[in-house]
């Protein structure tokens, strides 16, 4: 029996916060986790919302990491033991977008996971968000759905190397490839729009623009190396400041259709809009063909920070390890388990950058 927190209808506000919840039992290609560490993502907010696809009863969360406990008797990837950080777009290796080097687009075990239970309440199975299910003390997940990382780094930090980090700092590395002296905004200054604007800052850009209408958020994104701020409503009055006519590169990180269009109208001419949030299927976005083509601009998607994370996760701690990536300040508070609901209305209201539940 483990704790976990289980959404047990699209829409609720609370969640069941179970200690009777059990795990399938590993097959030969998975392995079972002990959750050590997990993040609270917005988009756990979006499952919780219906934004997310999920089946109820469903353990929420996705970004975690933990301890190795179990291996099937084909995985030869990981052993009981290892610390790893859960991907939860694991890659099968085999499928067109795998062989054409895109693994985050790889949707052969997230379609599994609609239909493939891996949790029990009672005699009642249950499903895991993205098919992992952080918010629980243990998971059984596919090998290919774990990175080992070095003991060093802690619990709480590989956590977010799970998601919001490589969210944000890939979209800016794999997908803009933001080159040294560029202009760059970022819409929203969330956790993942944080780790955009830490990205930009690596990459070398010489001006990056914070856009958030929360001006409370201003002073932390120029402490994660935004060089001016600003809200939606004196965008156009910046962008004349500091540009001659827009931004080279321009992220939207809230999964709203009104930011991808805050972002274009940031963005110069022949500049690119990378599009990292997660938006809801009805939230239509519209350009016209005319604009589309003449002012040049390219409009991008960037799921899971285009990353590979069996080549990016290393990449980032060496980032960290070299004192550039600073992931402690990322986290608002630390938790317990019992404190998630409380957790999801934090995050609801726009308090918090990451909350993160570390299990005992």
């Amino acid at each position: 029996m483990a704790r976990a927190a289980v959404l047990q209808a699209v829409g609720d506000k609370e969640l069941d916060l179970r200690d009777d919840v059990t795990t399938v039992d590993p097959g030969p290609n998975d392995v079972r986790v002990k959750i050590r560490a997990t993040g609270v993502c917005h988009s756990d907010l979006s499952t919780m919302t219906g934004v997310l696809p999920a089946v109820p009863p469903t353990v929420v969360g996705h970004e975690g990491a933990g301890e190795i406990t179990e291996v099937g008797d084909h995985v030869t990837s990981v052993r009981p033991g290892d610390h790893v950080v859960i991907n939860w777009t694991p890659d099968c290796g085999t499928c067109a977008e795998c062989v054409r080097g895109e693994p985050y687009l790889c949707m052969t075990f997230l379609a599994e996971a609609f239909g493939n239970p891996r949790f029990r309440i009672g005699d009642t199975p249950a499903f895991g968000m993205a098919g992992v299910g952080t918010w629980a003390e243990e998971i059984v997940v596919p090998h290919q759905a774990v990175i080992k990382i070095a003991e060093d780094v802690p619990f709480e930090y590989a956590a977010l190397l799970g998601c919001g980090i490589p969210t944000g700092m890939g979209a800016v590395f794999n997908t803009a490839q933001v080159r040294p002296g560029s202009k760059v905004a970022v819409v929203g200054a969330g956790g993942v729009g944080l780790a955009a604007i830490q990205g930009a800052k690596i990459a070398g850009a010489s001006t990056i623009l914070a856009i958030d209408p929360n001006e409370a958020k201003h002073p932390i994104a120029k402490h994660f190396g935004a060089t001016h701020t600003t809200t939606p409503d004196d965008l156009e009055e910046a962008k004349g400041l500091l540009t001659g006519g827009g931004f080279d590169y321009t992220f939207e990180v809230v999964g709203k259709s009104a930011a991808i269009t805050t972002a274009w109208q940031a963005t110069r001419r022949g500049g690119e809009v990378i599009v990292v949030g997660a938006g809801a299927v009805d939230d239509n976005f519209e350009m016209n063909a005319f604009s589309l083509l003449f002012e040049g601009k390219s409009l991008k998607a960037s799921l899971y920070g285009g990353c590979d994370l069996k080549r990016d996760v290393p990449r980032f701690v060496d980032l960290w390890r070299a004192g550039k990536l600073d992931i402690e300040s990322l986290i608002t508070r630390r938790i317990g388990f019992g404190d998630l609901n409380d957790a999801v209305r934090a995050l609801t209201n726009g308090d918090v950058i990451r909350q993160v539940v570390v299990f005992d």
